[in-house]
């Protein structure tokens, strides 16, 4: 159960092992087997309706090619995505962000990646959540624009918004990444600052913090960064591997000790 983790659980675009990404099946997947919250992407249609999918272009999974912000969404009605044997899936579709929250909202909690880059997205998206504005408690929105989380403040003031970092080029020190964090997290005034979980350390968490922000993880997928996440007290971690997390979870509440690193 979700108040006995050391952190909060939130599975990638849903269980794509099991149905593919980014879709309500998926979603419903991560619902089934306990995890705290899903992260999804959203991405704007060529007639600006935001739907949930993470690439630029559409890819093999898909029976279609070519970049999303061609499709209309009435188009995009007639992409089917494929399953892992490479066939057409039977009621599977590119949902949009709208049919997600209608469908998963109030039952698990909801972490709303922002992709851009049109200017659009924050009114186009913020005029969706507005109409679940009772949901907002179990949201959280985030972007590695702090323009867009900006907009969206000002369509939905008293929302959650967190600033991703991307990962660091080979060049940067933790000195490098720590200023970036704490500053382009303050240009978001974002509540937490997502970082791959390779760039934490003690020293990178405790400055951020000592500027008011707080810190979560992604790429969170084995054991080891599980371990190093409950001794930084990071309070949420995004993972490819739900199943892992919430056995390590399962193992730390029992008091079952964890295999050695």
């Amino acid at each position: 159960m979700p108040g006995t983790r050391p952190f909060e659980i939130v599975a990638h675009r849903g269980v794509p092992t099991e149905a593919p990404e980014n879709t309500i099946p998926s979603f419903e997947q991560a619902i089934e087997r306990g995890a705290d919250a899903v992260e999804m992407d959203v991405r704007l249609t060529r007639d600006r309706v935001p739907v949930v999918y993470h690439y630029f272009y559409l890819d093999e999974v898909t029976t279609a090619s070519g970049p999303i912000f061609d499709y209309t969404l009435a188009q995009l009605r007639d992409v089917k995505l494929l399953g892992h044997d490479g066939h057409p899936l039977r009621d599977s579709r590119i949902p949009t962000l709208r049919e997600v929250l209608e469908a998963i909202g109030g039952r698990i909690g909801l972490e709303i990646e922002v992709k851009g880059p049109e200017p659009e997205s924050a009114g186009a998206i913020g005029t969706v959540l507005q109409d679940f504005r009772p949901l907002w408690e179990t949201m959280e929105v985030t972007s590695y624009e702090p323009a867009l989380l900006l907009a969206l403040q000002r369509h939905c003031p008293a929302l959650t918004m967190d600033l991703l970092l991307p990962r660091a080029e080979e060049w940067m020190g933790p000195d490098v990444i720590t200023y970036l964090a704490i500053h382009r997290g303050r240009l978001a005034r974002a509540r937490a600052v997502h970082l791959h979980f390779p760039l934490l350390s003690r020293e990178v968490v405790s400055e951020i913090r000592a500027w008011g922000i707080e810190v979560h993880a992604f790429d969170v997928n084995d054991e080891r960064s599980l371990r190093r996440a409950v001794e930084l007290e990071v309070p949420r971690i995004c993972t490819d591997a739900l199943q892992q997390a919430l056995d390590f979870c399962r193992r730390m509440r029992d008091d079952k000790p964890c295999p050695t690193l």
